[in-house]
Formats: structure tokens, C-alpha cells, sequence
């Protein structure tokens, strides 16, 4: 059913994306239709265009809540996906150091040694 979902809104985007490329809101471009060929002319084909445009708009926000409501009810999907697997089989981070307990005796390397901080 998500597939079929996902299905439906690439193509809703793609007709979105042609019917904002056929728009023009000064009344030119592939609106008008050329020459002769105005079938409904410019005030209804604007009218039109953007009706269909506020249409397709609710459609993608409609599918995409569907597909997410529908993703985290786990209806859709595999509860046991290799995502899920992968995450469970992840190690714990482990303690700098191998886990050892660090013994009071060692000093960092990095540590500067005080009788160095007068120049020369």
C-alpha cells in the first residue's frame, strides 16, 4: 500500500511541477497557447492552471501524511528490516582505553613539565 502511495505522489509532483511550468502570472508564456490554439482563453486557462495547482498541492500533502501515518503504525513496512537489524547489532560505545581502570601512578603524556616555563 505504500508503494502504491509513493507511486501516486511522484506523479503528483511531476503533474505539480508541469502545471507551475505552464503558469505565468502576467498572462504570456505556454498559458496563452499560441497562436489560434487558445481554447479557453487567457482568463479561464489562468484560472484553471491555477485551480489544478492548489489541487495538486492538497494531494501531495494528503499522500505524504498517509505514507508517514502509515510508516510508523509499521502497517506498511517489515518490522524486521535490515535498518533494524543493523541497529540492534550495534555495540555499546566502549570506555577510552580498552575499559581498563587507569592506575593512579600514570601521567599523560601530553602533561608540560613546570621547570619549562621560563624563556631563554
Amino acid at each position: 500500500m505504500i508503494t502504491l502511495l509513493i507511486i501516486l505522489l511522484v506523479i503528483v509532483c511531476i503533474a505539480l511541477g508541469l502545471f507551475v511550468l505552464i503558469q505565468n502570472p502576467k498572462g504570456g508564456g505556454l498559458a496563452t497557447g499560441g497562436a489560434g490554439s487558445n481554447m479557453f482563453g487567457v482568463q479561464r486557462t489562468g484560472d484553471v492552471l491555477e485551480k489544478g495547482t492548489w489541487v495538486l498541492l492538497a494531494l501531495i500533502i494528503v499522500f505524504s501524511l498517509a505514507i508517514t501515518a502509515m510508516s510508523k503504525s509499521g502497517s506498511g513496512i517489515a518490522s524486521n528490516s535490515k535498518i533494524d537489524e543493523h541497529i540492534n547489532k550495534a555495540a555499546a560505545p566502549s570506555i577510552l582505553g580498552g575499559g581498563a581502570p587507569a592506575s593512579k601512578s600514570a601521567t599523560p603524556a601530553a602533561t608540560p613539565k613546570a621547570s619549562d616555563s621560563t624563556k631563554k
